[in-house]
Order: C-alpha cells, then sequence, then structure tokens
C-alpha cells in the first residue's frame, strides 16, 4: 500500500489560523508532504464547526477538499462495525468519533502516519494492540 498522511482536526484548524499558536508547525508540516494526505468526513465536520467564526474559515477547509490537496476515502457505512468496536474500546478515554474513524483509516492504511495535535494517539491503538506512527508536535 502506498504511504499516506492520515490528518486529524487540530492539525487543520492550525493550518487554516495563522494566530493558531500550532499554524507554523502544521504549514511547514504539510508543506513537506510529499504523500496523499487522507482524513475522513467527520474530521471536516469538525472543522468547519470549529471554524465556523473564523471568515472563510470553513470556505477554505472545503476548498482543500475540492481541489483535491486532502481525499476523503473513508466510508463510514462500510466501516461501521469497526468504528463502533473503537468508541466501545476506548470509551473511558474517551474516543470521537472523527478519532475512532482515523484509527480505523491507520488500521487500513497500513503505510500510514496520523498528523495530530491530540496525545490521545499514543494511547490508542491499531489491531488492539499495535501503535500508530503519529507525527505531532513535542507539546
Amino acid at each position: 500500500m502506498r504511504k499516506s498522511i492520515i490528518i486529524d482536526t487540530g492539525v487543520l484548524v492550525a493550518f487554516l489560523i495563522p494566530s493558531d499558536k500550532f499554524h507554523q508547525w502544521a504549514v511547514s508540516s504539510l508543506t513537506n508532504i510529499q504523500y496523499p494526505v487522507l482524513t475522513c468526513e467527520a474530521v471536516i465536520t469538525e472543522v468547519c464547526f470549529l471554524l465556523q467564526r473564523v471568515h472563510g474559515g470553513r470556505e477554505k477547509a472545503l476548498q482543500l477538499v475540492k481541489q483535491g490537496y486532502i481525499k476523503i476515502p473513508f466510508h463510514l457505512c462500510d466501516e461501521i462495525d469497526f468504528v463502533e468496536k473503537l468508541m466501545q474500546r476506548y470509551d473511558s478515554v474517551p474516543i470521537s468519533l472523527a478519532d475512532a474513524c482515523l484509527v480505523r483509516m491507520s488500521e487500513i492504511y497500513t503505510e500510514s502516519s496520523v498528523l495530530t495535535l491530540d496525545s490521545d494517539f499514543r494511547i490508542y491503538r491499531q489491531h488492539r494492540n499495535q501503535e500508530i506512527s503519529v507525527i505531532m508536535p513535542d507539546i
């Protein structure tokens, strides 16, 4: 399987908001990526919600998808049983729908890394016991 980057909500928000404290990290991380950037619809939903009061924020997020910079190959309806099990397993963390989808994506796209600001991805495991390859700033 081809190497890819799976992007989480916080990185996209930081990328799109110049005043975000992780903006420079997000920009430099995404600028150097030469692999497909993947996410799920749940992440785009969270990003649009978080950017609803940022002038042009939602539009910029959607343009990243529309222009093909970010691809959404994940279909929740095809993976719902796996996602539901992940949400049950990590109920005490807790895990969001978006995070559960990204964990499942990391299982499907085996050569991928998750680009995230969320330290919970150090807790989550793919296939129950394998660490997920993450790229995150030193927080």
